[in-house]
């Protein structure tokens, strides 16, 4: 079957775009909440609506490619995207915002089940493992870059200047006066029509996909679901991705609120090495997997979330703007430990599984509307030891986790059934 770096470098863009949409949240929340006058829960109710959608598309988005192909559900998924961005950029008021999300949170969880199996032929098998994980630091360098987009649009529209390059003036004539962060959603609509006019104009290699890929039949969900390994570690993916988004989404208000720190600037940049840390973090994790279980380096790895956690909530401002991105260092490792755990503590329906291990992404939905309930009633910094419920669930893993294969290590060159 043809290789085509083309598509290679195309799955890898889309990475980024996926990453560049979803993980601006965070920043948004204090404008949310300033601009339209909502209480934290409701501004939980944005990540809510995004990753409801993701969690729950996931499965059915599979269904959707078998049937569709890659290519067709690409372009349809960016378009539904164009459809949430252009719907909430045209009329920013905050119902319009919840429909904005959850249209493009599904569309993103489409995305992600398209484009794995096409990196997989476009690359070459037996490259499948290393494009993978240069899509994860792709995905990552996404996620530092969009709160500095943010930063700088937001910064540079609410301050006009005779300087202004035609990037700003453009969207100073489209953004409404005094929500300049409604600028991201043009950004975002610009960012989408540019890839579905790549996508139309690409040509896709056909996709044959594996046993272990196929989305598989209602049967085998049956089964699977009938195993309590299954739905723990469906848990452990609700836990650690509520983690991740539960932490992400709050710093720029905890560190507005508690430290007085400007969400535009402070915030925003905090938001961004919190995802850069989460992706350098992904470095050493890879290095510690050659030389440990996984098991032991999940253990490590929650242990240090936990701790800069703290330091995080209760320190000083300077130290807490510091440990909110050691805390994403720390889950660096938690979802490819997690999800290899899973598939390797049941020995068929893959596929299948993989499809319910990605539904727990809607823990990114509710561990962040707790998180403001409880805020509202009793502060959120309080809301946000809910944390340590999540964080600690992931370090339970470790414990109870019984892989029938464990990672292979230098010290151990073939995977075999673990034993403790």
């Amino acid at each position: 079957m043809k290789r085509s770096k083309y598509i290679v470098g195309l799955v890898l863009l889309t990475f980024f775009v996926i990453s560049f949409l979803t993980n601006i949240l965070g920043p948004i929340i204090p404008d949310i909440i300033r601009s339209f006058h909502v209480s934290l829960a409701a501004a939980a109710l944005l990540p809510f609506s995004f990753f409801i959608a993701y969690g729950a598309l996931s499965v059915p988005a599979g269904f959707l490619v078998e049937s569709w192909g890659e290519k067709k559900v690409m372009l349809a998924s960016f378009a539904v995207a164009l459809a949430g961005a252009l719907l909430f950029a045209l009329f920013p008021v905050y119902r319009v915002s919840i429909l904005s999300l959850f249209l493009i949170g599904g569309s993103m969880a489409a995305l992600q089940v398209a484009i794995n199996p096409l990196l997989r032929v476009a690359g070459g098998e037996e490259h499948f493992a290393f494009n993978a994980a240069f899509a994860q630091l792709v995905f990552g360098a996404a996620s530092f870059v969009s709160p500095q987009v943010y930063s700088y649009a937001v910064l540079h529209l609410g301050t006009p200047s005779d300087q202004d390059n035609f990037f700003l003036l453009i969207l100073r004539r489209l953004v409404p006066a005094g929500l300049p962060w409604v600028s991201m959603y043009w950004i975002f609509t610009g960012v989408i029509l540019l890839m579905l006019g790549m996508l139309a104009a690409s040509r896709f290699p056909e996709v044959k996909r594996t046993e272990e890929e196929q989305a598989g039949a209602l049967h085998m969900y049956r089964y699977l679901l009938r195993k309590p390994a299954v739905l723990l570690f469906f848990a452990s993916v609700f836990m650690y991705v509520g983690s991740e988004q539960g932490t992400a989404d709050w710093i720029s208000q905890f560190l507005a609120q508690y430290h007085g720190l400007d969400p535009h600037t402070a915030g925003a940049a905090a938001v961004a090495w919190f995802w850069g840390m989460l992706t350098l973090g992904c470095g050493l994790g890879m290095l510690l997997l050659k030389l440990f279980d996984s098991r032991r380096v999940l253990l490590g790895f929650s242990l240090g979330a936990l701790a800069s956690l703290t330091v995080a909530l209760f320190g000083p401002g300077p130290a807490s703007k510091l440990a909110f991105p050691l805390v994403g260092f720390c889950a660096s490792v938690m979802w490819p430990i997690i999800i290899s755990l899973g598939l390797n503590s049941v020995a068929e329906f893959h596929g299948p599984l993989a499809g319910i291990l990605c539904a727990g992404i809607m823990g990114g939905a509710i561990v962040p509307l707790i998180i403001g309930e409880i805020g509202d009633v009793l502060g959120l910094r309080a809301g946000m030891i809910f944390l340590y419920f999540t964080f600690g669930w992931v370090l339970c893993v470790s414990f109870w986790a019984r892989p029938l294969i464990a990672n292979e290590t230098l010290f151990r060159k073939e995977a075999h059934p673990s034993a403790d």
